[in-house]
């Protein structure tokens, strides 16, 4: 069995040292980056399974590197590290795409439970979009290509990232229905807790954006319920 790759982006030595030491022992493979530079090159090169970010880093810090990493990659499982309480930084995170969130200090248990917890997720979550399938392709004067991963609208081609993709498929599927808020993240995220919802709301958002080239097209709240995209 392949080991997870870890990637830890952690400015602190004493910290990161024993994080890698205890991650090790008990059968993880981790890299460890001192700042977010440094951190981003290592991300590109390595290809982890997770990572787990520090926010305030030199250089460049935490925020920065995951709104880098998921310009290319929105799947790969990240949680932050923050000595921070305020909430606002929590939303923040939330809405760059962050999975989970853990305070400063934390206990090693408690990080290997959840990183083992999000790695059992995004793989479910591969397993479940496999059987994923759309008829109609079709949505106002929208072609979606899913395979392709892009959203066409006359002459212009929008590329969806993997994310925003599924999550419209999932859309057109449930078609002028109501798509349920928990079954949409059970299937494209694997949990229904406060960090899938925030991160589902912020790719709502963005569809939403792209739906404004055509208005008869358009993604309802159901209030309490979840999102019904009409035509």
């Amino acid at each position: 069995m392949n080991k997870i790759k870890v990637l830890l982006v952690e400015d602190e030595a004493v910290l990161a040292m024993i994080v890698k030491e205890t991650l090790e022992m008990n059968g993880f493979e981790i890299e460890i980056a001192n700042n977010g530079i440094e951190g981003w090159a290592k991300f590109k090169n390595r290809q982890p399974d997770i990572c787990v970010v520090d926010i305030m880093m030199p250089r460049k810090d935490g925020f920065s590197l995951v709104e880098d990493i998921r310009k290319i990659d929105d799947l790969v499982p990240v949680i932050f590290l923050t000595a921070k309480s305020q909430t606002s930084d929590v939303i923040k995170g939330l809405e760059i795409g962050a999975d989970d969130y853990m305070r400063k200090p934390f206990s090693m248990e408690e990080l290997i439970l959840r990183i083992k917890k999000l790695i059992r997720r995004s793989s479910t979550h591969l397993v479940e979009t496999e059987t994923i399938t759309l008829t109609d392709n079709t949505i106002g004067s929208f072609q979606f290509d899913f395979k392709r991963l892009e959203l066409i609208h006359n002459n212009t081609t929008i590329n969806l990232s993997q994310r925003e993709a599924e999550l419209l498929n999932l859309l057109m599927i449930n078609k002028n229905q109501v798509l349920e808020r928990k079954t949409a993240l059970l299937k494209l995220w694997g949990d229904d807790n406060i960090f899938a919802a925030r991160s589902m709301d912020v790719y709502i958002t963005r569809l939403r954006k792209f739906l404004t080239l055509d208005p008869s097209v358009e993604i309802l709240n159901i209030r309490g319920v979840g999102f019904k995209l009409v035509e």
